[in-house]
């Protein structure tokens, strides 16, 4: 039996983030994307608890009134100095149960403010969280945040650490599994040797509940899903047996490759190192993007791995029904098309993964079935993403213009 799972979200109460997320609307995208558990997000922030505190909970996992699933979970803010050099450093966190998350709570606000930000920010460093939370309780885990991100990955290339070890020296083995996150996925994770003996899990990291945001990236759980627990995710989550992840392509990330934003500027590893790394628009230093930083940080050939688990790479369902038809992902016609396809296959994800060609040509035009085939085969081109900019697909050797929806 197959859950799948998006373990890290936010509320309205987090920053740049939609002011219409609720627990109703979460629930209801997650079932029109095909995710079966959610994360909770921002359970430390008092106003998002005191919502929470009104579902359910049974075997560490919270149920609304429709018995939806949610986990409980935060993502909180490192900003500190180790070994001479400035981190900003982001982490997923999973509890077992509610009594634990108050406890986490009351913790973080000895150390700053919860009300200001879903995500608060904090100056303590990542060994002292791990003491410190692994003290309340040994089932609470500690996810690094999409890992690779130039400003807040725990390997990426402003403010990261070159492996695991490095930032959290002899709680290393405390640490069981890295968030991929966008811009990069397994196959390029699994050519770093300090994480052969960890997971790698995927999430959206949403700011929204839209289904290009919801789900975009997800863990795959061999659960049933009448059985839901707490200790059985931790448990795949700490050995490794996941059943494996979805992944947008990581060029479509934003920060896949090098450039600048500003400048309309970007560029691979190669052009970057004949650039001495220096925007040739402003002459100031480039954002080093996740091709560039994972080049920097490859010490074995990923094939070579035993742990390897599969994994999906595709883009949402509104980006190729938006390829096709023009526009931005959230006009009318792009809608249209979406619901026509959810009303007659279920959820995105069974359209992404599962249903034929011949059964999409009875409801879709051909060139979106021809592309939800490609997509589903990772054959869809992509000019890449960098410094905060989403990559672009591509069609028929010319370039989609998108219109920018921000992290909504």
């Amino acid at each position: 039996m197959e859950i799948i799972s998006d373990l890290h979200i936010h509320s309205r109460f987090s920053r740049a983030c939609s002011k219409d997320i609720t627990i109703e609307n979460l629930e209801k995208w997650a079932k029109i994307k095909g995710v079966n558990l959610l994360g909770t997000g921002d359970f430390q922030h008092a106003k998002w608890f005191k919502e929470l505190d009104e579902l359910e909970e049974r075997d560490g996992i919270l149920y609304t009134n429709n018995e939806f699933p949610f986990v409980w979970q935060t993502e909180i803010s490192l900003m500190y100095t180790q070994n001479g050099k400035g981190r900003r450093i982001h982490y997923v966190i999973l509890a077992p149960n509610k009594d634990i998350v108050k406890q986490i709570t009351n913790f973080l606000a000895s150390k700053g403010r919860l009300d200001y930000d879903g995500r608060p920010i904090f100056g303590f460093n990542s060994i002292e969280l791990v003491d410190n939370l692994l003290n309340i309780d040994k089932n609470i885990e500690i996810i690094p945040a999409h890992c690779m991100t130039p400003f807040f990955g725990n390997f990426g290339s402003k403010s990261g650490f070159n492996n695991l070890k490095e930032c959290f020296q002899d709680r290393e083995k405390d640490i069981h599994a890295v968030e991929s996150g966008m811009s990069a996925d397994p196959e390029m994770l699994r050519k770093f040797s300090f994480l052969n003996n960890k997971t790698i899990v995927s999430f959206s990291d949403l700011h929204s509940f839209w289904p290009w945001r919801i789900g975009r990236e997800a863990t795959i759980f061999d659960l049933d899903p009448k059985k839901i627990n707490y200790k059985d995710i931790i448990k795949q989550i700490r050995e490794n047996k996941i059943i494996g992840t979805i992944e947008t392509d990581p060029t479509y990330g934003k920060y896949h490759f090098d450039g600048h934003r500003l400048c309309n500027f970007s560029c691979g590893p190669e052009e970057s190192r004949k650039l001495n790394n220096i925007c040739p628009v402003c002459k100031k230093s480039l954002t080093i993007g996740v091709e560039n930083r994972v080049e920097e940080l490859t010490d074995q050939e990923p094939d070579k791995n035993p742990n390897r688990k599969k994994y999906y790479k595709m883009i949402p369902l509104h980006e190729i029904i938006s390829a096709v038809i023009g526009g931005a992902l959230n006009t009318k016609k792009v809608w249209a098309e979406y619901n026509k396809l959810i009303e007659n296959f279920g959820n995105e994800f069974n359209i992404l993964l599962n249903v034929n060609k011949e059964e999409l040509n009875k409801v879709t035009n051909a060139k979106i079935s021809e592309l939800i085939i490609k997509n589903r085969e990772g054959k869809i081109k992509i000019k890449p993403g960098y410094d905060g900019v989403y990559g672009i697909p591509i069609l028929d050797n010319s370039e989609k213009i998108q219109k920018n929806l921000g992290d909504f």
